[in-house]
């Protein structure tokens, strides 16, 4: 399987941008879970890492990029640059993680 390499920045160190392929994007829309609430108040009182959301978070995450990069395998993209993140609140309870970037044919 080919690796596709993912860049915050405008270019892949010591590689040339041969073609820019267009928009890639993943996002997933996560509802909080009622006892993981219940956790994270307490937590919340008491202070300290919110561990619950934060792994709630990196889940997201991660999925947002797996789709992201089932975009780009489709354009046979050979990097992702200029890759971003975004979150959104959907609803009471429910946010949006986007990820997105611009699908590279590299040199």
């Amino acid at each position: 399987m080919k690796h596709i390499v993912i860049s915050t920045g405008p270019e892949v160190s010591g590689k040339t941008i041969s073609q820019h392929l267009g928009l890639v994007r993943g996002n997933t829309i996560r509802a909080r879970h009622l006892g993981k609430d219940i956790q994270a108040l307490f937590r919340n009182i008491m202070g300290g890492e919110i561990n619950e959301y934060t792994k709630l978070m990196a889940e997201s995450r991660e999925q947002a990029i797996d789709r992201m990069l089932d975009e780009a395998k489709l354009l046979e993209a050979d990097a992702i640059i200029n890759v971003r993140f975004t979150t959104s609140m959907i609803a009471q309870g429910a946010a949006e993680l986007l990820a997105y970037g611009t699908a590279v044919k590299l040199d």
